[in-house]
This record gives C-alpha cells, structure tokens and sequence, in this order.
C-alpha cells in the first residue's frame, strides 16, 4: 500500500516541466529566444518565438554558437537538437539526474 508522502512525489514528478531538448523533467526551465533578442534589436522588430529550456541546455547553446549563428542557422527546436555539437552533449545530459549541477566548458579549438 503507498503512503501519504510516496503519493505526493508521484504526483509531483508528473508536474515538473520537461526540456524539449535534453527531455529531462526539472524543477523549472528558462526561457530562451530562438532569434536572440540582440538581432531583433538590430531590425527594430518584434521579439521572435521563444521555447522553454533547462539551465544546462541554454548554458550550452550560448556556449557553443553565437549570437549570429543562433539567428541565421539555429533559430528552430529542431535545428538546436540536430546541431552536432549539440548532439553529442544532449546524448550525456538526458542521462544525468535533474539534481546534477552542470559546468559547461567551450570545445577545444582544433
């Protein structure tokens, strides 16, 4: 039989918001512009759309790609999730636990 407290952690964990990018359910997400607001400035137009992501993949993503590649190349979900250097670190994360604090190092210049 399930007691009270084990109830509520079931119930919890089917609340908590998932990354669409590494598909980990965390405690909260930030939100990222899939055209980054610096570009949007330099049009004088509208915010672009946005997505809801972890720390961990929104640390990683401005890590890896500037700000003129984002807006050019990588301005979809889909796109982010296909980028190669992306990939690889997405592969790591979506097996790491929610709790786990992630550093985030630039890739080595070949």
């Amino acid at each position: 039989m399930l007691q009270y407290n084990t109830i509520v952690v079931i119930f919890a964990s089917k609340l908590m918001p998932t990354c669409p990018l590494c598909e980990r359910e965390m405690k909260r997400l930030t939100v990222h512009h899939l055209v980054p607001r610096q570009a949007v400035k330099r049009k004088k137009a509208e915010a672009g759309p946005t997505i809801d992501i972890c720390s961990a993949c929104h640390h990683q993503i401005h890590t890896l790609f500037s700000n003129i590649e984002l807006a050019q190349h990588l301005n979809t979900l889909e796109k982010l999730k296909n980028a190669p250097q992306m990939e690889k670190f997405l592969l790591w994360l979506k097996k790491q636990t929610p709790e786990k604090r992630v550093r985030v190092n630039r890739p080595k210049e070949p």
